[in-house]
């Protein structure tokens, strides 16, 4: 992180310059964006990295060190950072973005870093090879479609667990995109292909950036901020 002097102003505007639907113009700007890409959603109070990862380690009973990790829409590495902390040292990286590809690099945490756009290439990872998969933050709309869980599943070991942090951004396609998520879910429990550990609600998962920054300081605290959902399955042992 580069510039030291970013505000929140400089974070929100951030956030609500990528508008495009089109994946590659979204790739094009999170390409220029990875060098504050942390340092902004810290200042956006982000809390989907802890919030996957504290559940997480409350249901996880194997070894750390001896764990392999499939971080999905790894950014900048933030997820790798916080987990070696907690002793995992084995971790693979996927992003659809080269310039958080090279952010994550400089971290020096992963074994290799993998280039995708979810969606519209291939997850690639072989089936059955990680203990733990993770995604924290980029199954929303126009992001990564519904469709990547079910690769997020076949990536993981039979017995391993699959980790998704989200926000429960406002609006219709938000919305949309939630109700079309847990449905999948629901599916994959039915079709025998992973069960639920559980799930844990935050009320504030970030600061809604997309909230008018010249009334945002008018509003009480609460509704600054938008609630997040961490998911977490077992794949089926079958």
């Amino acid at each position: 992180m580069t510039d030291s002097c970013r505000t929140e102003e400089d974070a929100r505007a951030a956030f609500q310059s990528c508008k495009s639907n089109d994946a590659r113009d979204r790739v094009r700007f999170y390409d220029s964006w990875a060098e504050n890409y942390e340092e902004d959603h810290c200042l956006m109070s982000y809390s989907a990295p802890h919030l996957g990862i504290d559940f997480l380690m409350d249901n996880f009973s194997g070894r750390p060190a001896a764990a392999r990790v499939l971080d999905v829409a790894c950014g900048s590495g933030w997820i790798a950072k916080l987990m070696v902390e907690l002793g995992f040292k084995h971790f693979v990286g996927v992003d659809g973005s080269q310039g958080m590809l090279d952010q994550a690099a400089k971290t020096g945490l992963y074994e290799e870093l993998k280039l995708a756009l979810l969606g519209t290439e291939p997850l690639p990872a072989h089936t059955g090879a990680f203990d733990v998969v993770i995604i924290v933050g980029a199954l929303d709309a126009g992001f990564a479609p519904v469709s990547v869980v079910r690769e997020l599943c076949n990536a993981a070991k039979p017995g391993g667990l699959v980790c998704m942090s989200r926000g429960d951004h406002r609006g219709a396609a938000g919305l949309q995109y939630k109700k079309d998520l847990e449905r999948e879910l629901q599916r994959m429990q039915e079709e025998g292909l992973w069960s639920p550990v559980g799930l844990k609600h935050t009320d504030r998962y970030m600061e809604d950036p997309h909230l008018n920054p010249q009334s945002v300081q008018e509003l009480p605290q609460e509704q600054r901020f938008i609630g997040g959902m961490a998911y977490l399955y077992k794949k089926s042992l079958q």
